[in-house]
């Protein structure tokens, strides 16, 4: 069985990876990959710093939405960011308006007073990734987060005013929320 294989189907894929000029000075641009993706980094690096994304994730417009915006009276329009999709202002960055998709489950969910700032209450956040984490809503004045769901109620060693429950393969156990203890509850 001989088979050829037809040059000219990669002809198409060679000019695409041609090299642009770096904007900044006479290098070339190449493809890199890094952690949030692949980008094209000059190929003078570090004496040229300049990188382009590959992909857009800067919050760009995905459909308008034919809603006022609360603060300016503008469209709001559904927006793809770098953690995911959100309701932003169309006017943007006129406007800072944002919403986020996701509406609360149950308005009666309990409050737990922020143990390190005193102010805030924390709530249920999500990362880029999907994972659920809690943080205080007075962020970033406040970093305080814990990634377990937080329990009322005060460590018996350190006197620390949260705990967590954290499940393990024996049952579910209350710890403390204080990074230096986490004294699991008796």
């Amino acid at each position: 069985m001989s088979s050829k294989i037809d040059q000219q189907l990669f002809s198409a894929h060679e000019h695409a990876l041609e090299h642009e000029p770096c904007p900044n000075c006479d290098g070339e641009l190449h493809l890199r990959h890094g952690k949030h993706g692949p980008f094209l980094g000059c190929s003078e690096y570090p004496g040229c710093d300049y990188i382009r994304p590959l992909h857009q994730n800067d919050g760009h417009v995905i459909k308008p939405l034919g809603v006022a915006c609360p603060s300016c009276q503008n469209e709001l329009v559904l927006r793809q960011g770098r953690y995911g999709m959100f309701i932003g202002c169309s006017h943007y960055p006129e406007c800072n308006h944002i919403e986020s998709l996701d509406e609360p489950e149950d308005d009666k969910a309990p409050q737990y007073a922020c143990p390190d700032c005193g102010k805030g209450h924390l709530i249920e956040r999500k990362t880029r990734f999907g994972k659920l984490f809690y943080a205080c809503e007075c962020y970033p004045k406040c970093k305080f987060a814990v990634n377990l769901p937080p329990v009322k109620g005060r460590c018996e060693e350190c006197g620390f005013p949260l705990l967590v429950e954290k499940k393990l393969a024996s049952g579910i156990k209350i710890q403390c929320a204080d990074r230096r203890c986490h004294h699991i509850q008796s």
